[in-house]
Formats: structure tokens, C-alpha cells, sequence
């Protein structure tokens, strides 16, 4: 067996080799100690870096008071898909007047509003814009003394913000409005104002935009003497701050200067803000800066009114796609020189989205019951739609029959022309199209009176709006012709089919109208198309 040594040095060894493992124990622990030391200031500071980006955002929301919300409200949960009411707001008071002109003591008044909705699978989302000057009922809203108005019938819709006649306006009237429009539940309502919208195209480095023709300082201001500078050049350009806010203000000289034209380019203007924003990222880093310049100007319903809301509610966004972002507006047509909703159109519209049935006919309400193809929801209450996408000239005739039920001609005018023998027949087609919501601008006789096949000519632009018209007469062929508008030559075809009597049968209950599908605008869509009204831009 083996002797311990008493050799002093090998005690010194072992005693050293004791003391290194010892130092180098330490040294070890030294390293690892240090990288937990800096982790862990890293997490505290880093919460309370996080609690105190919380607590700054915190302090630039503004809430508007819930209680003038309605006592008589759509109910809750009945879709799984949520509702958010956006409001632009014009008011001049916190340093907007010098933004949109006008005296900082007026009333709030509302320029512009849509309501998102966000389907439940959160894929999906649509924005209808309502015009500021269409005709509604308000219902009774809150006063500032706590008392609550009388309800208001056939009224404009942008006067429900003016409720009370303060300088900040009244979000919760809107609201109720809204909800009394829509029969949907708004879960929750924002209020932009100029100095916010403006700030937040200067946080993202700039909205491209584009312009069908030159525009000059009098088309801003049209109550100018004179035509003045050009202030925007025809074409795409990038802008931010005071000249986005005039891009999406101008009214006046393009197509009719009317206020559905200003919603087109505010649609596209919005759908090219989201493309930049979804392009920069949907990071902390990036989305700080932007809840920042959000919540400096906004003010939001009381269930929206914290940091951490918003920035979830911004966050449980990020996997709808542009594709299937949509922006529409509620069906509608004149009356005299104010907007009136059609009906059963905007009813059937409002059943899609509380059914989280997309325009296109998707199922989206993210159960798995639909698989999102529009199929196997089809006899679960709200019918499939035909898709908008590949229309050419044989399946807009083909499927004339299928939904002719659902076809809106709000906004649209149409010339018509017998093309065959049989007497009274253009003014029949007249009447069918009107009956649809179209306007009839003329009939007569066609040149060619041997028409077999019913023809819908159309002008520069203007396609879109002859496919919405050939779809009330199957098998009809569009054409492009050489005038300015759109025109129907009735031919032996449509003869035969009024002969037999009606074929087409009645929307299904909740279908939205074809029109109002092929009419839409994803935010994916050529930044250049569809920016006017009446004028086939």
C-alpha cells in the first residue's frame, strides 16, 4: 500500500494546486457573475424603461366620457370580430387651427369616418366609409350639462359630432349614430385630429400618394379669387405633415368635387399609409415612435384608453394582409345634394360583418367551421358571394343570373338602347336598372336594330362600373367604345328572357352586393387607380 509523503514541497504542491483550484473557482465565478450582475440590471432597468414608455404614452392619451354612450345598444358578442370607429376630426382647438384654418373657438366637427371592421380569424379586415353629408337618424346624445338630446331624423351624419356644440366634439354621439346605422356594436371609437394625423405622417418618413392631374391652391380653397399656385403635380409623390393633410382634404378639381370622391383618395391615402407602416416592421422600436405621435392627438373611447390597450389592439393586427384589407363605402346615391343610404344593400352588408362573412365570401370567423374558402359556410346562414377577382366579359355574363339580386347601381349612370324590333323594350331595361339604383341618363333606338346579344359599351375608366351593369343582363358582352360613359344596347337575348319572365332569383338574406365587392379597394391596389368620382378615375 502506498505511503503518504511527508515531503514539505509536495504539501506545498498539493497546497498550491489547492489554492489554484481555489483562485481559479473564484476566477470562474467571476465571468458568470458578472454576466448575471449586467442580466439582471438589464431586466430592471429594461421594466422600468418599458414602465416608464408606458407611463409617457399614458399621459398624452385623451378619453372621451362613456357615459353618453347609448342606453340602448346593439348587444355585445354577437360577433367574435371587432368594430372600431374611426374619426377624423376638423377641430380647431390645441393648435389644429393653424393647421386646417378657421378659428380655434369653433365647434368640433367630424371630416371623415369609417368603421373597421376586424374579422374574427384577425386576417381580414374591412374599413366602410360613411360621407360626412349623408342623411341618418341621431339618435338622443349626451349634452354637456348632462341632459340628452332628442332624437334627430334625417339629419347629416357628420352633425351627431357637433352634439352640444363643443370644441372638442362628441365622439359618443358618433358612436351611437353609428351603432343606431349599423345595428354592430362599436367596441371601440378614435378620434384623429390634424395635428396627430399630421404628426403621424412625419414619424413614418412620408405617405406615397397619387394625383390624377395638377391641383392648384384654389382647389383647396375654392372660396380663392384666383386659381393660384400649382401645390401638388400630377402623378406619384411622396408627403407628410401639413401637405398630407391638404392630399386628403381636397375636394375640389377632380371628377365632381364632390365628398365620395375626396373618400376615394382618402381610402387610397389610408391603404398606402398602412402599406409603409407594415413594410417598416411591426417592432417595439418602430411602433414606439408612432404610438407616441398617435397618442399626442387622439383621444379614444375609455376602453381603449391605456398604453398597453392601444399597443395590443395595434399588435393584433399585424397578420392581416394588405390583399385582404378592404375599404368600401356604405351603399349609397344621392338625394339632391345629401347622400341616402340604399336599402336592402347596406342592411345586407352590415349582416356580413356581424356574420364574419367577408365581401368576397370568406368565412372569417377563425372557428374552423368555414376554413375561409366562402364554401362550407354557405348554408350556415350567410351565402358564399362569387369572387370579384379574373371578371372578364363571359363570367360577368355568366353570372348575371346568380346575383343580379344583390346588384347595386348607386352612383352610376347608364344610357340605354333597343338594339333589336321588339317595341318598349329599352324602356324596360330602364326600368330594371333603375329599380337596381342606377341612373338613366337617356333611351332610345340603337343604329343596328339586329342586336342578338345584349352589348355594354363603356368609356376610359369606366369598366368597372360596365361590369357592375352587365350583371342584370345575362350573357351580355362588354365592350370599350369611344364615348364618355356607359351604354346599354338591349338585343334579342334580354327580349327572350323578359318574354319568359324573371329567371334571376332574390339575394340570399346577408349577401353582400356584387357591385359593392367588385368595388371595393384592397390596400394593395395600384396607388394611381380608382382616386375619383365621376369621372372614371
Amino acid at each position: 500500500m502506498a505511503t503518504p509523503t511527508s515531503d514539505p514541497s509536495s504539501r506545498r504542491g498539493r497546497g498550491g494546486r489547492s489554492r489554484g483550484t481555489r483562485a481559479g473557482r473564484r476566477r470562474g465565478r467571476g465571468p458568470l457573475r458578472t454576466v448575471l450582475m449586467v442580466a439582471l440590471a438589464v431586466t430592471v432597468l429594461g421594466t422600468a424603461g418599458l414602465g416608464w414608455i408606458y407611463l409617457k404614452l399614458n399621459g398624452g392619451i385623451s378619453t372621451f366620457d362613456g357615459d353618453g354612450l347609448s342606453r340602448d345598444r346593439p348587444q355585445a358578442g354577437s360577433s367574435k370580430g371587432e368594430n372600431v370607429l374611426v374619426i377624423g376630426s376638423d377641430a380647431r382647438n390645441d393648435g389644429n387651427s393653424a393647421l386646417g384654418g378657421g378659428s380655434k373657438d369653433d365647434i368640433g366637427r367630424s371630416d371623415t369616418a369609417f368603421l373597421l371592421h376586424v374579422y374574427a380569424d384577425h386576417r381580414h379586415a374591412i374599413a366602410v366609409s360613411i360621407p360626412r353629408d349623408t342623411l341618418v337618424t341621431v339618435p338622443p346624445c349626451r349634452l354637456p350639462d348632462g341632459s340628452w338630446s332628442k332624437a334627430q331624423e334625417h339629419t347629416m351624419f357628420n352633425a351627431a359630432f357637433s352634439v352640444g356644440q363643443t370644441e372638442k366634439g362628441n365622439p359618443a354621439c358618433t358612436q351611437n349614430t353609428v351603432e343606431k346605422l349599423t345595428g354592430l356594436r362599436v367596441d371601440h371609437t378614435v378620434v384623429v385630429d390634424f395635428k396627430g394625423f399630421a404628426s403621424l405622417t412625419d414619424v413614418v418618413g412620408g405617405v406615397p400618394v397619387c394625383l390624377p392631374q395638377d391641383i392648384y391652391q384654389g382647389d383647396l380653397d375654392p372660396h380663392r379669387a384666383t386659381k393660384g399656385a400649382v401645390i401638388f403635380r400630377k402623378g406619384q409623390q411622396t408627403v407628410s405633415g401639413q401637405k398630407a393633410l391638404d392630399y386628403v382634404r381636397i375636394r375640389h378639381g377632380m371628377g365632381d368635387g364632390s365628398d365620395i370622391g375626396r373618400i376615394k383618395r382618402q381610402q387610397a391615402f389610408v391603404s398606402s399609409l398602412l402599406k409603409k407602416i407594415k413594410s417598416d416592421g411591426f417592432s417595439p422600436t418602430k411602433l414606439l415612435p408612432l404610438a407616441t405621435a398617435a397618442t399626442r392627438s387622439m383621444t379614444v373611447d375609455p376602453g381603449l384608453g391605456s398604453a398597453a390597450k392601444l399597443v395590443s389592439f395595434a399588435m393584433s393586427l399585424q397578420d392581416i394582409d394588405l390583399h385582404n384589407t378592404k375599404f368600401v363605402t356604405v351603399p349609397w346615391r344621392y338625394q339632391g345634394a345629401r347622400v341616402a343610404v340604399v336599402e336592402p344593400d347596406a342592411s345586407d352588408l352590415w349582416a356580413a360583418l356581424k356574420a364574419d362573412r367577408t365581401i368576397d365570401g370568406k368565412d372569417a370567423r377563425g372557428d374552423g367551421k368555414g376554413a375561409g374558402d366562402g364554401g362550407k359556410g354557405a348554408g350556415e346562414g350567410v351565402a358564399a358571394l362569387p369572387s370579384s377577382a379574373g371578371t372578364g366579359p363571359s363570367s360577368v355574363g355568366a353570372g348575371s343570373s346568380a346575383s343580379a339580386g344583390g346588384v347595386s347601381g348607386a352612383g352610376i349612370d347608364v344610357a340605354v338602347l333597343n338594339g333589336t324590333s321588339t317595341r318598349g323594350l329599352a324602356a324596360e331595361a330602364a326600368a330594371e336598372l333603375t329599380r337596381h339604383g342606377f341612373t338613366v341618363t337617356a333611351t332610345g333606338n340603337a343604329l343596328s336594330r339586329q342586336h342578338t346579344t345584349t352589348v355594354v359599351e363603356y368609356g376610359a375608366g369606366l369598366r368597372s362600373r360596365a361590369e357592375t351593369v352587365a350583371r342584370l343582363f345575362p350573357g351580355a358582352e362588354l365592350r370599350p367604345g369611344g364615348g364618355t360613359g356607359v351604354e346599354v344596347v338591349v338585343g334579342s337575348s334580354y327580349a327572350a328572357s323578359e318574354a319568359a319572365g324573371p329567371s334571376t332569383p332574390a339575394a340570399p338574406p346577408g349577401t353582400v352586393p356584387d357591385s359593392l365587392a367588385h368595388g371595393a379597394r384592397s390596400a394593395d391596389d395600384d396607388l394611381c387607380s380608382d382616386l375619383s368620382y365621376g369621372d372614371g378615375g
